[in-house]
């Protein structure tokens, strides 16, 4: 496990499923409540017609009670694959057959959209919060602890893929801090692979969204604490309609429409978010 955190302090695309695989063995029981790297969450039946929608991975817990209340007001069958933003943004470049693209910013369905390749321009559908979590029981999560001894390892989203890892960045930058502590940061390749690394105490402390730490699964998982928003740039979090599959624009549309209704925004608000 030593040669892995060595490969991974201060390279952003180094090894990180590597490590992440290690952190996933030593860590039992408390990492059942996340998904692999690449995660399918269906809700509904196997049915014909199932509304794929690429899901940034801060809202992988928030989808699921989305989807579940959506399906049971239209009765259409919904399919989330989970991944960073850049990562999906990817697969949807190169063809992958997604419906909607609920994405952690507005960065990428912008680029989407210049691409061609959706209906309609994105809105914006939540602002997201950037949290301090750690399962350290002798650790209180602050910035403060960042520069502490006891903090070998700091976790967080890959900047280059995942916005709320850019958002952490920003936070190290803004405070002064990225140099002092490039040798301990440890990278995920999104959220949902960053959270075993902190569940794992491989890393002792990291930075994951708000939305994860307020979610079922795992809020009673160690402890957490609100990074200020005044060191970030606001994480305006984007949706739009996809070309990919024409037969399914109306259930696409349908999806969208929903997730700015009150009851939508009711749900979201419960996860952290904040709507406007």
């Amino acid at each position: 496990m030593k040669a892995f955190n060595n490969c991974l302090r201060g390279q952003p695309g180094g090894a990180v499923f590597s490590f992440w695989a290690g952190a996933f063995l030593q860590t039992g029981k408390a990492l059942l409540v996340f998904s692999l790297f690449f995660v399918l969450v269906s809700c509904g039946g196997e049915q014909r017609s199932v509304l794929t929608i690429a899901t940034a991975a801060n809202m992988q817990y928030a989808m699921q009670a989305l989807t579940e209340r959506f399906e049971a007001l239209e009765g259409i069958p919904c399919r989330s694959i989970v991944s960073s933003s850049g990562k999906l943004t990817a697969q949807i470049t190169e063809g992958a057959p997604f419906d909607v693209f609920v994405s952690a910013d507005m960065k990428y369905p912008r680029l989407l959209c210049e691409q061609g390749l959706c209906v309609d321009s994105p809105q914006i559908y939540a602002y997201g919060g950037l949290v301090l979590w750690t399962a350290q029981d002798d650790l209180e999560p602050s910035l403060e602890a960042l520069f502490s001894p006891r903090v070998r390892q700091i976790a967080l989203p890959n900047p280059r893929t995942a916005p709320y890892g850019r958002a952490a960045m920003e936070v190290l930058r803004n405070m002064g801090a990225e140099p002092a502590l490039q040798e301990k940061l440890v990278y995920g390749e999104s959220i949902s692979q960053t959270n075993p690394f902190i569940l794992s105490g491989n890393a002792e402390l990291g930075f994951t969204a708000r939305s994860v730490v307020l979610s079922p699964a795992v809020r009673d998982l160690g402890k957490w604490a609100e990074v200020p928003d005044t060191l970030y740039t606001p994480i305006a979090q984007g949706v739009v309609v996809l070309k990919g599959r024409p037969g399914q624009l109306e259930a696409a549309r349908a999806f969208r429409a929903f997730l700015f209704s009150a009851e939508a925004r009711e749900i979201l608000r419960n996860f952290g978010y904040q709507t406007e």
